[in-house]
């Protein structure tokens, strides 16, 4: 069987250069020396360094986007900067009026960041154009004519590129959307090898998953290579199981940026078939969750190891058939068929006999613990046949050899991407004080202000502005991610310097530096999510080359040693300032905590929907859809405020322990209700016995009644672990081939919405009493 390459860093290398991040760094780099050369040619160097921080401005919000909107997306970031860049040129000579200036354009920029992942490059950009503008060195004559014509130039550069960057997005829409659903892939292979090391027991864990790796995803990679908080003090199975939660947050995560960009106008069967692709992954990640269940009691039972080993080697060889699709599909090469797998399937298949034996035998009075070993084992075995199967059929998918579901795919396509036009109900947000938006504006501003009063007080005040956008690109809504950025930025400063020391050494001339100023755009801008050690180094380039161009005079060596000086201060007051009107992550615990229980509770109602069965059109299943992607987008939200709160004061950080059960049993949850689903839609067109509609309505009304429960109303007492269920009054039913099954996930949800509420309600008392960390019992298996 062929083994995951042992270089990561080559194979690391080589999928971030065919990655959307980088062809988007390339694309906003021949943009900027399209419209930069132009206008040197054709109006002089001075006007080109003015036109290049239009584009520069209006670079920071392109990114890979759906065609539709794609304009008004980027449209406020130089709409609102040219005036903003304007005002600091009038203001050159008062650095007291230039200085309110600074501090009030920081807060009305930051505050975008109400409008989250869309609005944070806009707050970036208006910042940037601020700043950006102090680096223009005062030209001789009358101040408002030379402010209006730089001002002009930053017009025209802004225009020129907005039109270039929405037909190049244009253009590049079917290559963005193979690379995301590339990404998404490997994010899904990550996902599966990890769930791999989770069949075995932990003594059996060294036949060779700890060094097996898959190199792709962003965020996934960084989560889960810090073994997810104090999972990793714990056993290894709890490690284990915080990198499962991990690699889930990372797909839920990387899940949605493919859908904006795959799902939209899926008319032509090209675009059919990628986004066919991803519903496809859908329904393996669910499958995947639901190989979770009964895990634990199978590693228990000695008998049952030789079972396990096999179904880890199929999903160990599954993750690297996903693997090879993603690289094909990011080398636009023609995927091979799957490799033959009948070897690693026989015992598998072998094992799927039918379930006769242990129908004939229901009790009268049924106990959800009492299935035997072999037949969990039997299950687990059909649901990794059923995900070779459905991985099977996405390489299918990817090489033009299956149909996706169209009726899945249209119904999908305007309901799961996220919406493109600017509304103002985010900035109702900001009207309480506690709004993290709100907070981080005053913590910026402050800073800024705090900074521009620094800069007075250095001795070369020409390019004193670095100090400014230092503070803006390393100071983060977060103290974890303001952390980040402290170190990589001094260490990026400082290898950046190198580069554009050997540069300007050079004495090139100026289309020469233009086309400098390009690539260290393009790598700014191409690694700005991915490495952000390249981004400062890029951004550092870019910096000192433009302010060559703007100011051809003085000691570039000195202007090195300014560069450095100045970001280790802006590196220095942002990190004090991070610590300024605080915005902890324990603030938004409750809240997300109570979207986490809504979205799983209503997950359930939908799973559990009896309707489902009978229906003539899709509504039932568009509503269990948009029920999922809930309960996964929340729990997702939730992964990684716990992640980021890691880095807190541990005298603030939120009850880890509590909340690292809650989000493991709503993954289990989340993996019953799943089986449940799966179960339910194979009988489609059949009703089940009014015994087990009976059961599922029950289980709704119990898992509402514990989930939607007030937190604030319940006692420690209330918040006591549950036991499990008395066995039930079985009657005799009609589908005896479903009920055993059916009961026993149905009681082991009630079981996980009892341990969701207990764990909710520590959650709730630990940040009530302002304790950072609160003792969680040892909670009852109900898998």
């Amino acid at each position: 069987m062929a083994h995951f390459s042992p270089d990561r860093s080559w194979r690391t290398f080589k999928r971030s250069l065919l990655n959307h991040y980088v062809l988007n760094g390339l694309e906003v780099a021949l943009g900027l020396f399209l419209v930069t050369t132009l206008v040197h040619l054709v109006w002089g160097v001075q006007h080109a360094a003015a036109a290049s921080v239009g584009v520069i401005v209006t670079i920071v919000v392109d990114m890979p986007a759906p065609k539709r909107g794609k304009f008004w997306r980027m449209l406020p970031a130089p709409l609102l900067g040219a005036p903003l860049f304007w005002l600091v040129q009038l203001l050159h000579q008062h650095p007291l009026l230039l200085g309110f200036l600074a501090v009030f354009s920081t807060f009305f920029g930051f505050l975008w960041m109400a409008w989250g992942k869309r609005g944070g490059p806009v707050a970036i950009a208006v910042v940037l154009a601020m700043v950006l503008a102090m680096s223009i060195t005062p030209q001789p004559g009358h101040v408002l004519e030379v402010a209006t014509q730089s001002t002009l130039f930053f017009v025209i550069g802004a225009a020129v590129y907005l039109v270039y960057a929405v037909a190049a997005n244009a253009i590049l829409n079917l290559r963005y959307r193979v690379q995301f659903i590339a990404d998404t892939v490997l994010s899904l292979a990550a996902l599966m090898l990890e769930q791999a090391r989770m069949v075995l027991p932990d003594a059996a864990r060294h036949v060779g998953l700890d060094d097996e790796t898959v190199d792709g995803e962003a965020y996934g990679d960084n989560l889960a290579d810090r073994n997810f908080g104090s999972f990793s003090r714990q056993s290894p199975q709890a490690a284990h199981m915080g990198n499962l939660l991990a690699r889930h947050a990372a797909f839920a995560d990387q899940l949605q940026a493919a859908r904006d960009i795959v799902l939209e106008s899926p008319r032509t069967p090209r675009r059919q078939r990628l986004a066919g692709m991803l519903m496809q992954m859908l329904d393996i990640r669910d499958h995947l969750l639901a190989c979770e269940l009964d895990l634990e009691h199978l590693r228990k039972v000695p008998e049952q190891a030789p079972m396990l080993l096999a179904q880890q080697a199929m999903l160990r060889a599954l993750a690297l058939e996903l693997v090879h699709l993603a690289d094909s599909l990011l080398w636009a090469r023609k995927p091979q068929p799957m490799v033959n797998l009948n070897t690693l399937l026989r015992p598998m298949k072998a094992a799927c006999t039918p379930r006769q034996r242990l129908e004939e035998a229901l009790p009268d009075q049924y106990d959800p613990a009492a299935l035997p070993p072999q037949a969990l084992s039997q299950e687990l075995s059909e649901r990794i046949v059923r995900i070779h199967g459905e991985v099977n059929r996405l390489i299918q998918l990817g090489r033009d050899e299956a149909e996706p579901d169209l009726a899945v795919v249209r119904a999908s396509w305007q309901m799961f991407v996220s919406p493109t036009a600017w509304s103002w109900s985010p900035f109702k947000g900001l009207m309480s004080w506690d709004a993290p938006p709100l907070r981080h504006a005053i913590r910026a501003a402050l800073a800024i202000a705090l900074g521009y009063v620094v800069v007075q007080l250095l001795p070369w005040k020409a390019h004193a502005y670095w100090v400014l956008l230092t503070i803006v690109v390393v100071l983060r809504g977060s103290l974890a991610q303001t952390l980040e950025r402290r170190t990589i930025r001094v260490l990026g400063t400082l290898l950046g310097c190198v580069a554009a020391l050997a540069i300007l050494s050079a004495h090139l001339p100026p289309l020469a530096l233009i086309l400098c100023l390009t690539l260290a755009q393009g790598i700014s801008h191409g690694f700005a999510l991915r490495r952000y050690l390249f981004t400062a180094m890029g951004a550092t380039v870019l910096g000192l080359v433009q302010a060559h161009m703007l100011n051809a005079e003085g000691s570039t060596s000195f202007h090195m040693f300014e560069r450095v000086v100045d970001t280790i201060i802006g590196t220095g007051i942002a990190w004090a300032f991070a610590y300024v009107l605080p915005s902890w992550e324990r603030s938004q615990v409750p809240a997300l905590v109570q979207r986490v229980l809504k979205a799983q509770a209503a997950h359930v109602r939908t799973s559990l929907s009896v309707e489902q069965l009978q229906a003539v059109d899709n509504v039932p299943e568009l509503a269990w859809r948009l029920a999922r992607r809930e309960a996964y987008d929340s729990l997702s939200a939730l992964v990684q405020a716990v992640d980021r709160s890691l880095k807190e004061p541990r005298a603030v950080q939120p009850p880890l322990q509590a909340l690292e059960q809650l989000q493991a049993h709503c993954y289990q949850l989340l993996g019953q209700m799943t089986s449940v689903k799966i179960m339910l839609m194979m009988r489609r067109g059949q009703t089940p016995s009014s015994f087990a509609v009976q059961q599922m309505q029950e289980t709704v009304a119990d898992v509402d009644a514990h989930l939607l429960a007030p937190l604030a109303a319940q006692s420690s007492a209330d918040a006591a672990l549950p036991k499990p269920p008395a066995p039930e009054p079985v009657p005799d039913p009609e589908d005896r081939d479903l009920l055993p099954w059916l009961m026993r996930r149905l009681a082991a949800s009630r079981i996980l919405a009892r341990q969701l509420q207990a764990d909710a309600a520590q959650i709730h008392q630990a940040l009530a009493r302002q304790e950072p960390e609160v003792p969680v019992a040892e909670a009852a298996q109900a898998r």
